[in-house]
């Protein structure tokens, strides 16, 4: 207990002296971060105002180690880079700095290389000629500023762990003095910490306690068979001896047993070779699995020893239906050859493009199409593989999201003037109605469902089309529903719209750039929250979908 009480005094001091640090160096890093910048912005204005007078000239005859200067003309190419030469550099004009300056007078930006650990501060003044100056100066990270600040750093971490030892070993001593001295003969004679008395009390009724404490197992071992007893696989749990401890309903019936068997040799109740097999290796500490045949069936048999620190305490055994096994797999198997068509089309595409442009087979007018068609194909890669990794993430459950309390008319806005950009584009208009309506759910899954939702009715609208939001706040449940007027679905495929890359107009879904999982999504993220979908839609008039989520 002394050890616990000093480790846990130790480390709580180091921990705090630890935060602080960082803290220190996080405040001290954006306070000289903040004067480097003003810097910049000032030598910017400075070069820009000798640009203007004196031109290229200025810049040959300026001496600058500490800045990177570029001069950018109004189509993006170099026309002086004090680093580089300018004949060899990129258009620069999609640079986020370039960008705002083009169309604001200036922008900075940052960007962070993780190669030298270094953040470059980037900022660009527009000229009157509308050409572009830019500067940008590198600055090392925190973690740069942190080793160049090891040596005093570990001085003052040395002897502050020097004094937080001292002060541990002292506090754990004293705290644990009372406790040596206790008369656990008499429990309530003691006179020492007031916070201890409940435990001498507890020490004082031990027999009601281990009383409540079988009742608790009892209940425990309740649960435990009623939760087993639903299960559709077979569970038998062994003891070290190969004696049946437990045994639930699924297994009974495969193993054409009763609830007898309990306490028996499994060899007595079923003496298949499978069984003895698996058993006869439980001892190895390694998971096993055979098939077996049982009353004309195929059966996939699972063994897992029992091992707590080098102990072999029993075998859980699995018994699972092949059948059930074998659709999964094949599922599996759909899964990838759709997975893997979907990406050859686009990276094909991306190739034969890319094909063409190196080895000079397109005329200099035509390289801006091309260049555009390996964009779009590219974009249209990169959503189909995100899309995927969303699918992965609700297939295994979202296990690191947490559910909060989520207004969903508040979420709905946020997405609609999210996408309201791209609507506006199509000429699609957009409505909210409903009122405020709160769930218990994954914020980030509700706006993956109410942004699909929405994007699948803009991308499937008519010209001059709309789309309406509509939330509904019922006494047991909130409705979601999302209205337009596109271009339908026929009967046919309606049942088939949310499965995983099925496409009703494949060739307009092409060219829009759907996937084919955005629907997918909407339908694993309403499982996670227990919801259900309905779907109306008519050919050429509009396809309505709802979302019915229960408080």
């Amino acid at each position: 207990m002394i050890q616990k009480i000093f480790r846990s005094v130790f480390l709580a001091m180091l921990l705090v002296l630890a935060t602080s640090i960082l803290l220190f160096v996080n405040v001290l890093y954006n306070h000289f971060s903040g004067i480097q910048k003003l810097q910049l912005r000032e030598q910017a204005n400075l070069i820009s105002l000798g640009v203007a007078d004196l031109g290229l000239e200025y810049l040959q005859n300026l001496e600058s180690t500490s800045y990177r200067i570029t001069w950018i003309d109004t189509d993006g190419s170099i026309l002086f880079d004090n680093r580089h030469d300018s004949m060899t550099m990129e258009n620069h004009l999609d640079r986020e700095e370039v960008r705002r300056a083009v169309t604001l007078g200036h922008g900075e930006s940052n960007r962070y290389s993780k190669t030298l650990m270094e953040k470059y501060f980037y900022y660009a003044k527009r000229q009157p000629d509308r050409t572009v100056i830019r500067l940008s100066q590198a600055q090392g990270s925190t973690l740069s500023l942190l080793l160049q600040m090891q040596q005093p750093l570990f001085i003052v971490f040395g002897l502050s762990a020097i004094l937080a030892l001292v002060l541990a070993y002292r506090i754990s001593g004293s705290v644990v003095k009372p406790l040596n001295m206790l008369n656990l003969d008499d429990p309530l004679s003691n006179r020492g910490y007031d916070e201890i008395s409940p435990l001498l009390h507890r020490i004082n009724n031990q027999q009601l306690e281990i009383q409540r404490h079988r009742n608790e197992l009892r209940q425990k071992q309740l649960e435990f068979e009623a939760v087993t007893d639903r299960l559709r696989e077979g569970l038998i749990l062994l003891n070290e001896k190969q004696i049946i401890l437990s045994i639930n309903r699924s297994a009974l019936r495969i193993l054409d047993t009763t609830v007898e068997s309990i306490g028996h040799e499994l060899q007595r109740v079923n003496r298949h070779l499978v069984f003895s097999n698996l058993l006869l290796q439980s001892g190895d500490e390694k998971y096993r699995t055979e098939q077996m045949q049982i009353n004309g069936k195929e059966y996939l048999v699972s063994a897992n020893p029992i091992v707590e620190q080098g102990h072999f305490f029993g075998t859980v055994l699995l018994l699972q239906d092949s059948q059930e096994k074998a659709e999964a797999e094949q599922l599996r198997r759909e899964f990838t050859a759709n997975v893997s068509h979907e990406l050859k089309t686009p990276l094909h595409a991306i190739s034969g493009y890319s094909e063409l442009l190196s080895n000079s087979m397109v005329k200099s007018e035509d390289i801006p199409l091309f260049s555009q068609r390996i964009y779009n194909e590219a974009q249209r890669l990169i959503h189909l593989v995100e899309s995927i990794i969303k699918l992965s993430r609700l297939d295994e459950g979202q296990s690191d999201l947490q559910r909060e309390d989520v207004d969903l008319f508040a979420l709905s806005k946020s997405v609609l003037d999210a996408i309201e950009p791209k609507a506006a584009s199509a000429d699609i208009s957009l409505r909210l109605q409903g009122d405020s309506a709160r769930i218990f759910g994954y914020p980030h899954l509700l706006y993956e469902i109410i942004y699909n939702l929405c994007d699948n009715a803009i991308k499937y609208n008519k010209d001059h089309g709309y789309v309406i939001v509509e939330i509904k706040n019922q006494e047991q449940n909130v409705l979601l529903t999302v209205f337009d007027s596109g271009i339908g679905i026929i009967e046919e495929d309606q049942a088939r719209v949310f499965e995983r890359f099925y496409r009703v107009d494949k060739s307009h879904s092409k060219k829009i750039g759907g996937s084919g999982l955005g629907l997918s999504i909407v339908k694993h993220a309403a499982k996670l929250h227990n919801a259900k979908i309905e779907l109306h839609s008519k050919l050429g008039e509009g396809t309505t979908i709802s979302v019915l989520f229960p408080k």
